[in-house]
């Protein structure tokens, strides 16, 4: 394709000079197009922008300044060149059209053989000034665009020239016309300025390029992280460098997201404090240095005692916000014990969380092997601090596991192990406490890790069995029900009672399915003694106060009720204190829709849990069990008796029933008929038996044929009195 030709506008009033002028150019190869005046040549300008603007000054109505001014003002107008046509002497006119944008003049008589080319050399030096302002535009916009900008330093004078993105990073409004070294960088951080003065002296005296990072403190007071590319550009006679070029690039944006990830890879997003990798790391570099200078080191391993059950109750949020107040305290005591300790050169410490209610300490320095039991001890204290979740105060507490280097292992993982381990301990030997590892532990943990094994096979191997233990009513002595309590028949070990193996139940989640299984067996059993011709004994099941969140329990204990053909007032169910945890609309509704099917709701070893009572205005509970360690020493201790009284009166005030479990002396319940407590149970009537046996102690109590009654129903009454039955010896519990 043919280019297209070169546009030339021709502005003359003079029409003989303006047909000369175009058939020179139209000859030297352009496009032209011609206008009488000034007015003609801006309707023209107005219709598209020629290449060129041949324009004579002296015109009639608008005189050549004024269209070259308007022009300019057009849109892309200052990039046309405009020739001004003056006479030869008219040095004001040429000084006027370049004050009103002309590119240059051309003096009158025209020298008609030089035209052609003086307008291609113009032309030609437009189109190259155009594409250095466009290549200029887009550098600047580069520049802008990635945060990067560019300056020269000419160390002879002691000048900084740089690009409009350079000055900004650097901290300047505009660009300096002409700028010092000192003057340039004084935006450059304190702590940054002489490395990099030092460098660029370097640079120069040793001729060779560096990158160099740098920070630069804006006039906001925010920090600027600055990447610098910089190399010789110009030698002097002698060849010595004297100029510098450096293309800075600002990194910030860079830095905040290396800063991101690793917080993301390295710390908890809960707690902010270091996770599983970077404690290992840190580990790994204090385990290398006490190695190399004979030191020990601890390792604690803390478990939150109560995590689980406050998670469950109250929900994630407040697990989350418990997480986050424990880790906050371990910090703050592990500080405190630095602050304490950091004049002797010892106290160095990291801690972390590993997941879950799990966190981790380090201790090394340690001068003494005692300032180990004085820290976990404080770790301990630490945690037994009550605190608020949703209104509601909580005691959680914690158990450390400590384990020292090298002692205990001289490599992370057995070091981790073993305070593992050892926190277990902690746990089973009642929890809120450390223990230092021994060599003993790990049997018992290996004890431990078989138990939890062969718990999980033994709901569906059908090794629980329940036992139950009457319940009586203290003025008649008759049995007015049971507790049914569960056991595991494990294959090797025999009969285990519940405090052997409920702990491990809630660790390996099987309260909830055990609780199912527990309702099921129980209702069945009862239909078991209905056949056997005993009544209709009701039993009460513990369950998990977790277990009135689940919206399915109604309709399980429903089927289980009716799968047996039992009336409703067959089954009570025992929720702990921990309810009132759950502040729950769920809970609440559950626990009406059982009490409308007829099921009680009772509260066991009330006041050993949570203060707040407004649980027995909300519930619909039946009854209270006053724990056996207000009843043990009811007899001896004013106190207990103060307590045991004040329930019974509560719960009398609150038309609910009141039953004491633990009874096991004559002298415990005169005190309690004393004092109109409705029921009991305990070893002085029976300890908990299987269905069989238990159906043998009723009818021992039972005087000729009589049967036992659902509460509310009449019935003929046992007719003998508790303590003329056999008594049992507490040997299991």
């Amino acid at each position: 394709m043919k280019p297209a030709l070169q546009r030339i506008l021709v502005v003359d009033d003079d029409s003989a000079g303006r047909r000369l002028t175009r058939a020179t150019l139209v000859k030297a190869g352009f496009e032209v197009a011609e206008a009488a005046n000034g007015r003609l040549a801006l309707e023209l300008l107005n219709q598209g922008l020629p290449d060129l603007v041949l324009l004579d000054v002296s015109m009639p109505e608008i005189d050549g300044f004024t269209v070259c001014a308007e022009l300019r003002k057009l849109p892309g107008g200052t990039r046309v060149p405009v020739m001004m046509m003056t006479g030869l002497d008219d040095v004001k006119s040429i000084e006027r059209a370049f004050e009103v944008g002309a590119s240059d003049f051309i003096t009158k008589p025209i020298n008609w053989a030089i035209l052609g080319h003086r307008v291609r050399y113009i032309l030609r030096a437009s189109s190259a000034i155009n594409e250095l302002a466009q290549s200029q535009r887009r550098l600047s916009n580069a520049q802008r665009i990635g945060d990067m900008g560019d300056w020269e330093w000419d160390s002879r004078r002691d000048r900084v020239l740089c690009s409009d993105q350079a000055a900004r990073i650097f901290g300047h409004a505009d660009a300096p016309a002409a700028a010092d070294f000192a003057g340039f960088f004084a935006a450059v951080h304190e702590d940054d300025h002489a490395s990099w003065q030092q460098a660029c002296r370097r640079a120069l005296s040793e001729d060779h390029a560096f990158a160099h990072d740098l920070r630069v403190r804006r006039r906001d007071g925010s920090l600027r992280h600055l990447h610098q590319q910089v190399e010789v550009i110009e030698y002097d006679a002698a060849g010595i460098p004297v100029r510098l070029a450096g293309a800075v690039h600002d990194v910030t944006r860079h830095k905040t997201a290396e800063a991101e990830i690793r917080r993301l890879a390295y710390y908890d997003p809960l707690t902010g404090l270091p996770n599983r990798l970077l404690f290992t790391e840190q580990l790994q570099r204090t385990l290398a240095h006490c190695e190399r200078h004979g030191k020990p080191l601890a390792i604690m391993f803390i478990d939150l005692d109560n995590f689980k059950r406050v998670n469950d109750t109250l929900g994630h949020t407040c697990g989350d916000e418990l997480l986050r107040t424990a880790g906050d305290r371990l910090a703050g005591s592990l500080r405190a014990y630095d602050a304490l300790t950091r004049t002797a050169g010892d106290g160095t410490h990291a801690i972390a969380r590993l997941g879950g209610d799990e966190f981790i300490v380090m201790v090394s320095d340690i001068q003494r092997p005692a300032d180990v039991g004085v820290i976990a001890q404080r770790l301990v204290k630490t945690l037994e601090q009550p605190l608020v979740l949703q209104g509601t105060e909580v005691f959680v507490g914690g158990s450390v596991g400590v384990a020292i280097y090298p002692d205990d292992g001289r490599d992370i993982d057995t070091l981790l192990k073993n305070a593992d381990t050892a926190m277990y301990r902690a746990k089973e030997a009642g929890r809120g406490g450390f223990q230092f590892y021994d060599a003993s532990m790990n049997a018992r943990a290996l004890d431990r890790l078989m138990m939890e094994t062969r718990l999980r096979r033994a709901l569906e191997r059908d090794e629980f069995v329940l036992h139950y233990q009457p319940r009586v009513d203290v003025e008649s002595g008759r049995i007015v029900g049971a507790e049914a309590l569960i056991r595991w028949q494990h294959p090797e070990n025999g009969l285990l009672p519940p405090a052997e193996f409920i702990p491990l139940v809630e660790d390996v989640g099987l309260v909830i399915p055990i609780g199912e299984w527990a309702i099921d067996v129980a209702c069945r059993q009862v239909a078991v003694w209905q056949g056997m011709g005993l009544g209709t004994i009701p039993v009460a099941v513990n369950l998990a106060s977790t277990h009135l969140r689940e919206r399915a329990l109604p309709a399980l204990v429903a089927r289980a009720i009716k799968g047996h053909g039992l009336p409703p007032q067959c089954l009570e169910i025992e929720v702990t204190e921990s309810i009132l945890l759950a502040d729950s609309a769920v809970s609440g509704e559950i626990a009406d829709e059982l009490n409308r099917m007829g099921v009680k709701l009772s509260i066991d070893d009330f006041g050993t849990g949570y203060s707040s009572l407004s649980y027995l205005k909300r519930l619909p509970i039946a009854s209270l069990k006053i724990d056996r360690s207000f009843v043990r020493d009811l007899v001896t201790d004013p106190d207990d008796e103060a307590i045991v009284s004040a329930i019974i009166a509560l719960a009398h005030s609150l038309k609910l029933k009141v039953v004491a479990e633990g009874v096991e002396s004559e002298a415990q319940l005169a005190m309690l008929k004393a004092r109109r407590c409705d029921e009991y149970q305990g070893y002085l009537t029976s300890r908990p038996v299987d269905g069989e046996e238990f159906a043998r102690v009723v009818r021992k109590l039972l005087n000729g044929g009589s049967v036992i009654s659902l509460a509310g129903l009449p019935a003929p009454l046992l007719a003998a009195p508790p303590h003329a039955m056999p008594a049992w010896r507490p040997a299991a519990a």
